[in-house]
């Protein structure tokens, strides 16, 4: 029996096939399907919008899906978290819930909202946010369009962000923020009690989460010469010991290694200087420690 799995149909739709093809898994998407083609047979997948998805594989509909840790909390639900896989539409970056007012507006703090209006999709956990802090609002539940329901329609909202420019767009900016979102990989706990299904989502996880962690990082192979491999060695951070192999000539060895890819422009120049020669960058699909 293949393994059931909700997939987030919306705006992460598109960024969680990417990652599945970065795994390994090519998934097909018809624009008139709610049931995309996974090339794995023993996986079963079905595109449902993230509110939903934790209500689902609670009630074993399915057996485990992909959504936020933001529509986790508010659902409720009783799951398992398998992984948490930190990307979203647009980066490999994770987005926040925020409480924003409209840039004019004389409140600077969440306290200030007591007795005022507050919308926003994520009703639950914002609720919880205002009574930890013994603050009365009005928590409205907005359909959405929430960036522009401030100041008529609301005081204040709780919106999530990406990269701030809607909330800046719209005049509004930010007095707190709520909770870093995190896309988790969740499990009904039936289904984690089955061994096969089990080892499966153990198996999608180590992949996703690989090829999360391959996202920023790059190889590096060189040849350098013998007498220069502890002055090439010194300017490498690496993830462990790169690795030395022999190379025909004797006087020579070949070196390869893994860095973070922002530091890849710094220390290709480096490394020129120190003696190595043909300096190859090559990127990484997937990197499992």
């Amino acid at each position: 029996m293949p393994l059931k799995l909700a997939l987030p149909k919306g705006s992460l739709q598109a960024s969680t096939v990417r990652l599945f093809e970065r795994a390994g898994y090519h998934i097909s998407v018809s624009e008139r399907s709610y049931y995309p083609a996974v090339d794995d047979p023993e996986i079963e997948a079905m595109l449902i919008r993230a509110q939903e998805v934790s209500r689902y594989v609670e009630q074993g509909v399915l057996d485990a899906g992909i959504t936020g840790s933001d529509w986790y909390m508010d659902s409720g639900a009783d799951l398992v978290t398998v992984a948490e896989l930190v990307y979203s539409k647009q980066t490999f970056s994770p987005c926040h819930w925020v409480l924003a007012v409209p840039i004019d507006s004389p409140f600077q703090k969440a306290e200030d909202l007591a007795g005022k209006r507050v919308a926003t999709e994520l009703v639950n956990v914002t609720r919880r946010y205002f009574e930890a802090r013994g603050v009365s609002v009005e928590v409205q539940f907005s359909w959405g369009a929430t960036e522009v329901k401030p100041p008529v329609l609301a005081d204040a909202i709780v919106e999530i962000t990406e990269t701030g420019s809607s909330l800046r767009a719209n005049r509004l900016r930010v007095i707190d923020t709520l909770l870093e979102v995190k896309n988790c990989l969740l499990a009904n706990r039936k289904a984690w009690a089955d061994e096969w299904k089990r080892h499966k989502l153990e198996s999608l996880a180590m992949l996703l989460t690989g090829a999360l962690v391959a996202e920023e990082k790059v190889g590096l192979k060189m040849n350098v010469p013998r007498a220069k491999v502890d002055e090439v060695l010194g300017v490498l951070t690496a993830l462990k010991r790169p690795t030395v192999s022999p190379l025909s000539d004797p006087e020579w060895v070949a070196l390869e290694t893994i860095i973070d890819e922002r530091t890849v422009r710094d220390i290709i120049p480096r490394l020129k200087r120190a003696g190595a020669e043909g300096i190859v960058e090559y990127p990484l699909n997937k990197l499992v420690y």
